[in-house]
């Protein structure tokens, strides 16, 4: 492994050009570098925060494999740094690296509370659970000082609007305020996502995450606070994390954790590329054979995007992973189906919050 290849809490390896940028640019060697420094490295690049004024703030979606049909995702970019993470290619679409911009070029919603209200107060909007972070997570660490989502959950609490959350990023305890109160009026459910308990695993595959524990302490936190939680193992990739499949399921029980849900492991576009790299990088003994395992689940491919099998996979592998993880929750009592209904009779429109 070249050691000088990776960047302390970063993810990917590499920066590579998005599938648009019809002119990418290379690092060459022009002789100017120092004499010891025969790698010349690109210095450790540093997150910043681009604003991202989105005139309409909710995004729909008609997939049904999701359990939600409309969404809101406060940024675009992670700093978290999962190297699977599926967004990644969407910052292909502004020019940028799915790579190493992806974790340090992060845009924000502007107004976002102008931007929600003008949303909800629209004649034909119909209530229903908006979901928080299907794309990159609400609670990175930008969030801190930003406070996008915080926000955003403070007015669709003043609305009784429906919300659902996923996250690994232990801030959402900061709001433990708001999210009781939603709890107590029947809108909120949150998943907290635990891909490894493994913390070296962890630090290698979503760097600037929260580690194994304090996700299950989220969980316990949450639970305690009367905020229905539960997790979800995503992604499960072969050989890397399956083996945790009933420990993580045991774990997150003994935390609270009322449904457990997984997603298979997802390499669309550029990611199938950064994965790889990233797989050589720290398992090359076992690269081959993870990708191996991937391509006879998606038919021969890195992926397929059918509806139906994007999350889950198909061929022998795949069922027998949907069968432990349904062996696992009964073995606990848990399904899906516990997972709470948010109400939609409380909903109030916005008009007029902002004077």
């Amino acid at each position: 492994m070249d050691q000088k290849r990776l960047l302390k809490g970063r993810g990917a390896v590499s920066n590579p050009a998005g599938r648009f940028d019809t002119a990418p640019s290379v690092a060459v060697h022009d002789g100017w570098d120092r004499a010891d420094d025969e790698d010349f490295p690109d210095p450790d690049p540093v997150t910043s925060f681009l604003p991202d004024k989105t005139r309409n703030i909710i995004a729909t979606n008609n997939s049904p494999d999701v359990p939600f049909e409309q969404s809101i995702n406060p940024y675009k970019g992670c700093e978290h740094g999962c190297v699977y993470c599926y967004a990644r290619p969407t910052h292909a679409f502004l020019d940028l690296s799915p790579g190493l911009d992806f974790e340090t070029k992060i845009f924000y919603k502007t107004d976002p509370v102008e931007r929600l209200l003008e949303s909800l107060d629209k004649p034909g909007y119909v209530c229903q659970t908006l979901a928080l972070g299907t794309n990159t997570d609400p609670y990175q660490p930008g969030e801190k000082q930003l406070k996008v989502t915080r926000r955003l959950l403070e007015t669709l609490l003043d609305c009784h609007h429906p919300v659902s959350i996923v996250t690994k990023g232990s801030l959402i305890l900061r709001d433990l305020d708001i999210l009781r109160e939603l709890a107590t009026l029947g809108l909120v459910s949150v998943g907290v996502s635990i891909t490894t308990l493994d913390n070296d695993l962890k630090t290698k595959l979503e760097p600037r995450t929260a580690s194994p524990g304090a996700r299950l302490r989220m969980v316990r936190e949450l639970k305690a606070a009367g905020v229905p939680v539960g997790i979800m193992m995503a992604p499960v990739i072969p050989f890397i994390n399956d083996q945790e499949i009933e420990a993580v399921v045991d774990r997150a029980t003994q935390a609270g954790a009322e449904f457990v849900g997984y997603v298979m492991l997802r390499l669309p576009f550029e990611v199938k590329d950064l994965f790889v790299e990233w797989l050589d990088e720290h398992y090359p003994l076992k690269a081959e054979h993870v990708m191996s395992r991937v391509r006879e689940m998606r038919g021969g491919e890195a992926y397929q995007a059918q509806w139906g099998t994007r999350m889950r996979g198909q061929g022998v592998y795949a069922d027998l992973i949907a069968k432990r993880f349904e062996v696992a929750r009964r073995k606990h009592g848990l399904d899906v189906s516990r997972r709470a209904e948010l109400r939609t009779d409380l909903f109030r429109r916005g008009q007029g919050m902002l004077f």
